[in-house]
C-alpha cells in the first residue's frame, strides 16, 4: 500500500487523491504510510472521517486496520505468524508471516487470554468487514486519465450496471420514483464546466451527447439559482437526492 506516486505540484486532480488517500488511512497507520511530502504539510488542519475502520484505542471491535511490524516472526510448532501493530496497547500475533510494513485487514480473536503480551488475530480480505458485517471500510482511489477511462478501466467483472451522470441539463431527480437494481452503481460528477466539458477533451469517445455515455442523468439541483455549483457541494447534494432512491433499489450503504 503506498500513496499516489504521480507529481501534483502542478496537477489538481492529482492532488486531490493524494489528500483523499491520506484521509482514508486510520491515524495510527499514518507515521508507517504516509511520508513527508510538502502538499501535506497543513494536512492536519482536514477534519478527520471518523470512519468506522478508524478504531479508538481501547475500542473492542471485530476487526481492524494494521501494519505489519518489522520483527522476527513468533514460530511455534504448530504455527507461525508476523506481528501487527492493529492501533492498540498490545500487538497482535497472526496466523501467517508478511512481508513487514504491509496493510491487512485482522479478524481479532476475542477468546484471546487478556494476560499474555499479544493478542491473536487472522489475517482477511479488506472487503469482509463490509461483506460479513456490513461495516463501511474505507474506499480506494483510482486515477482515470480521462473520461472514457472511467468506464473502461472499472475494476469489477463485467463493469458497472448501473451508470449516473450530474448535470444541470439533466432530468431533475425528483422526476425518478425508482432506480433499477444494481451490483455496482458509478455516479460520475464534472467540474465547474460540466461533464459537457470532459467529453470535448476526449477523442477516444465517439458521442455527441454525454448523456448518452449514462443510464441516468440526473440534474441533482433544479432551480438552483447560482451559475455554477463548486463539486464539493454538488457531491454532497447529490448523494443526498440520491441515497433514498438507491436504498429503495435494494443498495446498502456499507
Amino acid at each position: 500500500m503506498s500513496l499516489c506516486r504521480h507529481t501534483p505540484e502542478n496537477d489538481p486532480n492529482v492532488l486531490l487523491g493524494l489528500i483523499l488517500q491520506y484521509l482514508e488511512i486510520p491515524q495510527y497507520l499514518r507515521k508507517s504510510f504516509v511520508p513527508h511530502h510538502p502538499n501535506l504539510r497543513f494536512a492536519g488542519l482536514l477534519n478527520p472521517l471518523d470512519s468506522p475502520h478508524h478504531m479508538r484505542i481501547d475500542e473492542v471491535v471485530e476487526y481492524r486496520e494494521g501494519v505489519v511490524l518489522d520483527r522476527p516472526p513468533k514460530v511455534s510448532a504448530t504455527n507461525a505468524g508476523s506481528y501487527v501493530n492493529c492501533g492498540m496497547r498490545k500487538e497482535v500475533r497472526i496466523n501467517k508471516v508478511l512481508k513487514p510494513n504491509t496493510r491487512v485487514t485482522v479478524r481479532l480473536d476475542q477468546a484471546g487470554k487478556p494476560e499474555s503480551s499479544a493478542c491473536r488475530g487472522t489475517v482477511v480480505p479488506v472487503s469482509e468487514p463490509r461483506t460479513a458485517r456490513g461495516l463501511y471500510w474505507g474506499y480506494t482511489v483510482r486515477f482515470a486519465e480521462r473520461l472514457g477511462a472511467i468506464f473502461s478501466d472499472c475494476p469489477y467483472e463485467g463493469g458497472y450496471d448501473l451508470t449516473i451522470g450530474t448535470s444541470e441539463r439533466g432530468q431533475s431527480v425528483d422526476k425518478c420514483k425508482k432506480m433499477p437494481s444494481f451490483k455496482h452503481v458509478l455516479i460520475v460528477f464534472g467540474g465547474v464546466k460540466g461533464l459537457e466539458y470532459s467529453l470535448e477533451t476526449d477523442e477516444s469517445l465517439c458521442v455527441d451527447d454525454v448523456s448518452e455515455l449514462f443510464q441516468l442523468y440526473f440534474n441533482t439541483c433544479p432551480m438552483q439559482g447560482s451559475r455554477t455549483i463548486r463539486t464539493e457541494e454538488a457531491i454532497l447534494i447529490s448523494m443526498a437526492a440520491l441515497q433514498p432512491k438507491l436504498a429503495a433499489s435494494g443498495w446498502h450503504p456499507s
